[in-house]
């Protein structure tokens, strides 16, 4: 899970992107860290750069099938 030490750096959003999942290899419409559906697996996608295709790690069939949901944006305009 992704952790933080200082809360002011993160702020609370209500964004239909953090609902969404992707699969492997899509393009990452958001860069930011992006957490498995299945296994819990963080990694780090960049906007417009491809997902990790799908032989980047396996499931178990209770796993199911790899998602990517956005955890944490990263907002490279900030104000």
């Amino acid at each position: 899970m992704a952790t933080y030490k200082y809360s002011y750096f993160i702020d609370l959003s209500n964004s239909e992107e953090f609902d969404q999942t992707h699969n492997p290899s899509d393009t990452t419409p958001n860069s930011g860290i992006y957490r498995c559906e299945g296994c819990g697996r963080e990694i780090v996608s960049e906007q417009n750069k491809s997902f990790p295709p799908q032989n980047h790690h396996q499931h178990s069939y209770q796993q199911g099938p790899i998602r990517w949901r956005l955890a944490v944006y990263a907002d490279h305009h900030p104000k």
